[in-house]
Order: C-alpha cells, then sequence, then structure tokens
C-alpha cells in the first residue's frame, strides 16, 4: 500500500516530530557547552549559540547550527565540535530518548552574515538610488 502523505510531511523544516526533537537536540547541545561539559580549549574559550538543529526525516542525523558569539574563529569552533562528536553523541543519547542516537554533524549559522550582506546591499548607493526613483515614480 503506497504511503500516503499527509498536510505535515511538507511543514518547512520537516515533520512535526523532526521539530520537536530538533528541539530537544539543541537543548540538550546548548545546556552541555553552557555547563562546560565539553573539555576542550577552543569550546571553553567562546560563547556558542545553537541557533538551529535540523533532523533528518528518519532522525538518524542531526544537522547542529552553531555560531560563536560574534562570529570569531567559526572554522577552529568546528573543527573542535568535531573533535568532540563522538562525547556530544553519547551524552544526546542520553539526554533525548530516542529509539537510535543521531549522528551528528556541525554547519556554521550563516543566516546572520546572510542578513548583514542583505543590509549592506540595500544601504549601497546604486540601491539608495533606485529605492528613491521608484518612491517618486508613485
Amino acid at each position: 500500500m503506497p504511503k500516503r502523505h499527509s498536510h505535515r510531511d511538507s511543514t518547512p523544516g520537516g515533520s512535526q516530530r523532526q521539530l520537536r526533537v530538533g528541539e530537544l537536540v539543541r537543548h540538550a547541545m546548548a545546556e552541555m557547552l553552557t555547563r562546560g561539559d565539553v573539555h576542550d580549549p577552543v569550546l571553553e574559550g567562546h560563547l556558542i549559540t545553537i541557533p538551529e538543529v535540523r533532523m533528518s526525516p528518519d532522525l538518524r542525523l542531526a544537522t547542529i547550527y552553531v555560531m560563536p558569539l560574534g562570529g570569531k574563529d567559526i572554522e577552529a569552533v568546528l573543527e573542535a565540535l568535531g573533535r568532540n562528536k563522538r562525547f556530544l553523541r553519547g551524552e544526546i543519547a542520553r539526554h533525548v530518548n530516542l529509539k537510535f542516537s543521531p549522528d551528528i554533524r556541525f554547519h556554521a549559522d550563516e543566516r546572520f552574515a546572510e542578513a548583514e550582506r542583505i543590509e549592506k546591499l540595500l544601504r549601497t548607493p546604486a540601491v539608495q538610488r533606485d529605492l528613491k526613483r521608484d518612491s517618486d515614480e508613485e
């Protein structure tokens, strides 16, 4: 029998279950980093936010988006998280009750950089000129 799709399957960011599990993983990661559970000099020297965790549909992969305060040393932070992936995965498994411990991968959260890039573009003289011209024509 073919799988029937519900309207929830098309939710941006995944199903309700994916979103809920992603949020549980995000909280577990944020707590571990806040408490200093990960003993790594790079991570101990940064305040790191976890703005989002995206889960795969089968909940076996968690993509964890991270951003150190001010966006500094993002590559070093990503490397440090990668070095400690095994420990972090085990801790996530202890805190989030899932059938399988998800594999985890880390990505830089680019939303702030992208928003800043768009903001700079909007302030350029060419765009300002075009915006002014459009409003004058109305």
